[in-house]
């Protein structure tokens, strides 16, 4: 092992600081050319995203663990410190924020602010903290450069981000960032064994995708998906991410002939409607996936249009809907995916049980329902104007709701004035349910 001096260190830290602003500042250019070229831009954000998330909060996770306690020892830096420690956590909050982002502009802006601050951010280091570090004669630059690499490893491998409650100048706690909020469990991530045992997971199956078993890793990590999908949904967020990373590695996909029970399969018609989540922001696009399979009946499927591979969907879908569900792909890219996703017919014994109850998801006269009831507000909106863009003219389908959409109905009219109709089939207590059509002629006549 090569023992590197204080000098050594101090420039291998300002050389990954200048890398990290460099690679920030390419995937922020990546969105906003695409935003200006009118491509879609969700691949761009996902990937800015996705390097904060990998690199960047872990640096500034082992930062705070190391190199911060040692420069506010310096009375002077204390307060430098202080402010450094807070713009981890606004670029932590930007992560998230960037992700929900629908509109590209927005989505521009903010991957450009990301980059600026964290510019800044690793200027301030680079020209204020490093230079008082090595000149400090009780401070190990370089013991601190090792530690730091171990703690950046650990925190990629938890998804630790920096932490909150941290004072600014007036002494008021910051609470921007993700570690310390409190879950369903009622536990803290800082004492999250739920958390520590997914990490531990990830890491293995990285380490078989590394081995060559790539496959095996994508679909236990998509098994775990499952179990932490609805009670810790930030934990969720993070095993798709890892997800997409172990599904590069795989030679040949899930699903990519259909079920495996041949007399299960559907057939793609004309009629298929396309579901495009380009325009959707990243965080948004599975959950808006699934819920319009589970609105489709029995031998029903639509057109999945992506602007990347939707790979690790397949896993997720072969977890939770294993024997259920087709994956046909249409077209595979380069900047455009189309994946025909069906579900299964009904058998002999689906069929009796329907005798006894509506097909569900379906109203009578063969409209299909939305019941956007499981997806978490913030996502409703997109998955229900999603749906209206899929329709047919004269097409139609029954938003399910938990309250009166009436605010929805607004946007409505300011985006497609005269162009759709409204109407209330129930209207409470405790479940609303509305007809949203689309103007033209009865596409069944």
């Amino acid at each position: 092992m090569t023992i590197i001096g204080g000098q050594a260190a101090f420039e291998a830290m300002r050389v990954h600081h200048r890398l990290l602003s460099e690679q920030l500042g390419n995937r922020a250019a990546a969105v906003a050319d695409a935003v200006a070229a009118g491509r879609p831009h969700g691949a761009a954000v996902a990937g800015l995203v996705a390097y904060l998330a990998e690199e960047v909060l872990p640096h500034a996770v082992a930062e705070e663990e190391t190199v911060y306690p040692a420069a506010a020892a310096h009375r002077d830096l204390a307060a430098t410190v202080e402010e450094m420690a807070a713009e981890h956590c606004t670029l932590s909050a930007a992560a998230e924020a960037l992700a929900g982002l629908a509109d590209g502009s927005a989505a521009a802006e903010q991957a450009r602010q990301v980059a600026d601050l964290f510019a800044a951010h690793a200027a301030t280091e680079n020209e204020v903290l490093l230079p008082a570090l090595l000149a400090s004669e009780e401070v190990d630059l370089a013991a601190l450069l090792a530690r730091m690499h171990h703690r950046a490893e650990e925190a990629a491998k938890t998804g630790r981000t920096p932490k909150a409650g941290r004072p600014q100048k007036n002494g008021r706690p910051r609470k921007t960032g993700r570690t310390g909020k409190t879950g369903r469990t009622g536990k803290t991530e800082a004492g999250d064994p739920e958390g520590a045992l997914l990490g531990l997971l990830l890491e293995s199956a990285r380490a078989l995708a590394r081995a060559g078993q790539a496959d095996l890793a994508c679909r236990l990590t998509a098994a775990a998906w499952t179990v932490v999908r609805e009670e810790r949904p930030e934990l969720a967020v993070t095993v798709t991410a890892a997800l997409h990373g172990l599904a590069r590695r795989v030679v040949a996909g899930p699903a990519q002939d259909g079920p495996a029970d041949p007399a299960r399969e559907t057939t793609p018609t004309a009629g298929d409607p396309e579901l495009d989540v380009r325009s959707l922001p990243p965080a948004q696009r599975h959950e808006t996936i699934f819920a319009t399979y589970h609105d489709l009946v029995p031998g029903a499927g639509f057109v999945l249009v992506n602007d990347h591979d939707p790979k690790p969907l397949g896993y997720q879908f072969e977890a939770e809907h294993a024997g259920q569900f087709s994956w046909q792909n249409l077209q595979a890219g380069p900047e455009v995916w189309r994946v025909r996703i069906g579900r299964a017919p009904a058998t002999a014994r689906d069929g009796q049980a329907a005798q006894a109850r509506p097909a569900a998801g379906r109203r009578r006269d063969g409209e299909p329902e939305l019941d956007v009831r499981q997806l978490a507000h913030f996502q409703r909106h997109d998955a229900i104007f999603t749906a209206y863009r899929a329709l047919p003219p004269g097409g139609g389908f029954v938003l399910v709701n938990d309250h009166d959409p009436l605010p929805l109905r607004y946007q409505f009219e300011a985006q497609y004035p005269g162009e759709f109709s409204w109407d209330y089939h129930q209207a409470g207590p405790k479940e609303w349910r509305v007809r949203i059509g689309r103007s033209g002629p009865d596409p069944a006549k």
